[in-house]
């Protein structure tokens, strides 16, 4: 399976020039823990970084800091892992472990961002991959029997 299959396709983003405090109404008003910062190219938005509500705590809050007057470019994670919708899942995963990163921007053919997977969209899907495979047993087990009635 490929990533652009399970990843969510409705993301939230926000421009280097948002300012933090505008970056936290826009997760407050989607109800979402992260932004998508994204440049404009050739008419596509493009993943540049990622701003968290860890971020805006850690290093705005926790600081002192006044969130209006300084722009999410200030704080956004800008060594982005991205992947292509045509990945493979656990190519990602792996990826994702090795970097200890929680979400990643999912982008298509030519680097527009189409979606974002996070570790628990990747955990959903784990679990239903765990599910089927737990239900091979019982399967085997019915269509033994019909064979030997």
């Amino acid at each position: 399976m490929n990533i652009g299959e399970i990843c969510t396709t409705q993301t939230v983003t926000c421009t280097r020039d948002e300012t933090v405090q505008g970056a936290a109404l826009l997760m407050r008003k989607h109800h979402v823990g992260d932004l998508i910062v994204i440049d404009q190219a050739d008419g596509q938005p493009v993943p540049v970084g990622i701003v968290t509500d860890r971020d805006i705590v850690v290093s705005v809050i926790a600081l002192g800091l006044d969130p209006a007057g300084l722009q999410v470019d200030d704080i956004m994670s800008d060594d982005l892992l991205s992947c292509r919708e045509a990945d493979d899942v656990y190519e990602t995963i792996e990826h994702m472990r090795l970097r200890g990163i929680r979400r990643v921007p999912v982008v298509n053919s030519a680097g527009g961002l189409s979606g974002i997977v996070s570790a628990d969209d990747l955990l959903e899907f784990l679990a239903e991959e765990m599910g089927d495979l737990s239900r091979i047993s019982a399967s085997g087990q019915a269509h033994e029997k019909r064979a030997r009635h």
